[in-house]
């Protein structure tokens, strides 16, 4: 038994997470990668155990017997690479892919972007969701230059905005931004890695009821989409009326240009689940109250998602079928 126990003592302390850095822009293996094993901890968060550099192979070891969820982050070309280690998973012999950087965007494009207003109390909050495609083999990274992708930020919001910014396959987490030389346009310090990226950004402006409000689209979508909340009416010149979302009865436009001038009226509609919060909520708070209908941002925003690329989908079927009966 204590021979055993020696044995399985000796083999956990030779134990060690190994594997190899592929370059996927060029299919080779791709030395001096810094490879970082770090431990996911609820208290401490992301903790760095230990790190390694790829080999002229691109081979990596890293000393450390992983137990419970680990995170390993491989650096290349100014780009941070996650795999996560779950529990109980091989920790030896992993692939991991990295790709060069350029700045400039490839074949990087923003494919929807959704811009959602909420006009409330003399203010607006503003909802838009980004989904950038990255067909090609070549990051996409300007960290220098400012950012990559880029969005209009009126001056009525002071220079400031919350950004979330989802890689393929990833979580949501913070990104800075930072002004460009072009006047009220921001870009995104986010690397767009090959893949579906997703861009969240919420600002809040001043904003009257009923008077004009001027944007642009600085991120060169192919598809743009102004949304209205139940209640609020929204009206310009250049939209295409897409209709309502049957759920919440947003209502979706289609924007040609990169450009918009429209007007907001009317009154959010306070649905029974408002009027529930809202009770709960009440009494003496320090805190600032956000307008209800933001809270209902990231539902408007998803099903009207699922809804478009329902609808593209359904269009690309009818025009294959019709092809077809040629």
């Amino acid at each position: 038994m204590k021979i055993l126990t020696l044995l399985l003592t000796a083999a956990a302390a030779h134990a060690a997470v190994t594997g190899t850095v592929i370059n996927a822009t060029t299919g080779k293996p791709q030395p001096g990668a810094t490879v970082a094993l770090n431990k996911l901890g609820q208290q401490n968060g992301i903790e760095l155990i230990e790190q390694a550099k790829s080999d002229a192979q691109g081979n990596f070891t890293i000393n450390q017997t992983p137990q419970g969820p680990h995170l390993i982050r491989t650096a290349f070309d100014g780009v941070t690479y996650n795999h996560m280690l779950p529990p109980g998973r091989p920790t030896t012999g992993i692939t991991i892919e990295v790709y060069n950087a350029s700045k400039t965007p490839g074949d990087a494009k923003v494919t929807k972007h959704m811009i959602l207003f909420e006009p409330a109390g003399g203010q607006m909050t503003v909802n838009e969701t980004l989904l950038v495609a990255n067909t090609g083999k070549t990051a996409w990274n300007d960290a220098s230059g400012g950012g990559t992708v880029q969005f209009f930020l009126p001056a009525g919001a002071g220079g400031k905005a919350e950004v979330k910014a989802t890689a393929p396959g990833g979580m949501p987490i913070g990104a800075a931004v930072a002004k460009t030389s072009k006047p009220d346009v921001y870009a995104v310090d986010f690397p767009i890695k090959p893949g579906d990226s997703r861009i969240d950004i919420t600002y809040i402006t001043t904003y009257t009821i009923g008077e004009p409000f001027a944007g642009k689209v600085p991120s060169k979508d192919e598809n743009t989409y102004l949304i209205a909340p139940n209640g609020i009416t929204l009206a310009g010149d250049g939209l295409n009326d897409l209709g309502s979302e049957p759920r919440t009865k947003a209502h979706i436009f289609g924007l040609a240009g990169n450009a918009y001038k429209i007007t907001l009226s009317g009154e959010q509609v306070v649905t029974a689940e408002d009027a529930a919060e809202s009770e709960e909520s009440s009494g003496p708070q320090i805190q600032q109250i956000m307008p209800r209908v933001n809270r209902q941002a990231a539902p408007i925003l998803a099903i009207a998602l699922g809804i478009l690329a329902l609808g593209f989908i359904l269009l690309y079927r009818s025009n294959d079928e019709q092809r077809g009966r040629r």
